[in-house]
């Protein structure tokens, strides 16, 4: 049996900037199978070393050499994570060398300094969108009036998770419906959306997948079974393709990259950092 390459992504910080980076990386390598971890807050060469223990016991357990993706501002830590043996990506050192000659300035690698960079209006409505999705996730809401855009969908679509991306990284306040079996047995839409179409965005998913997923959450259940997964799916894609609801499936797409179509696609142009 082929075991997974282990992959470790490392940061000072929460490690979200590294984990997104070295996923995209990875999606690009299709033939290998990663086991990934984010080990997150090294930031003191206690913690380095801590860390690159954990990368040489991988490599011992899988007899695999580790990859670590890092997004360290320190390179004395970088340092203490190389010794583990891995193969070291550092996310910025590319740019850095070009911006200092561009910029006539050398780097201050201050652990934390780039979280000093807020700004409070920005972060203020991240939250709110946050807080957003997640009192209008699976159809609980009663209008969407504020909502900037609705994903519609099958259950375990992948809906919420999208929601709770755009909201965390763009401060799109989404919402989610979920299509039932009730909405399903008409071609229109629910009553609920009609007045909002211009912010509906379709989810599917491939039915084999899809039963996947919900056998993981309600084993051996009708909700589960490939006839139910099959005819949803059918009946979703049709009432939205018969509404021209600008749809996308999520079986092979990254969250990154669904929430990119969304964006793009209902003309939202809001970037965080």
């Amino acid at each position: 049996m082929t075991r997974s390459r282990p992959v470790f992504y490392v940061s000072d910080g929460t490690g979200i900037t590294a984990e997104t980076i070295g996923h995209s990386l990875l999606t690009q390598f299709s033939d290998t199978d990663f086991q990934t971890d984010r080990i997150s807050f090294v930031d003191t060469a206690e913690k380095a070393a801590e860390a690159a223990g954990r990368i040489r016991t991988a490599a011992e357990v899988t007899g695999q050499r580790p990859i670590v993706v890092s997004s360290c501002v320190d390179g004395a830590l970088t340092d203490i994570l190389a010794a583990s043996g891995a193969l070291i990506l550092d996310v910025f050192a590319p740019f850095i060398e070009p911006l200092e000659r561009e910029l006539g300035e050398q780097r201050q690698s201050r652990v934390g300094q780039a979280h000093g960079m807020v700004d409070f209006e920005t972060y203020h409505r991240r939250i709110n969108a946050m807080n957003y999705a997640l009192t209008h996730d699976d159809g609980v809401a009663t209008t969407y009036d504020e909502a900037d855009v609705i994903l519609v969908g099958v259950s375990r679509a992948g809906k919420t998770p999208t929601c709770i991306y755009l909201a965390l990284h763009h401060g799109v306040k989404a919402a989610n419906y979920p299509l039932t079996e009730e909405d399903l047995e008409h071609d229109r839409l629910p009553p609920r959306l009609r007045p909002h179409r211009a912010k509906l965005f379709g989810l599917t998913i491939d039915p084999e997948r899809l039963q996947q997923i919900r056998q993981e959450r309600r084993a051996n259940s009708r909700y589960a079974q490939m006839e139910t997964c099959r005819r949803e799916v059918a009946a979703a894609e049709a009432m939205l393709r018969a509404e021209r609801i600008p749809t996308l499936s999520t079986t092979y797409t990254s969250i990154e990259e669904i929430a990119s179509k969304v964006l793009t696609t209902l003309g939202l142009h809001r970037v965080m950092f």
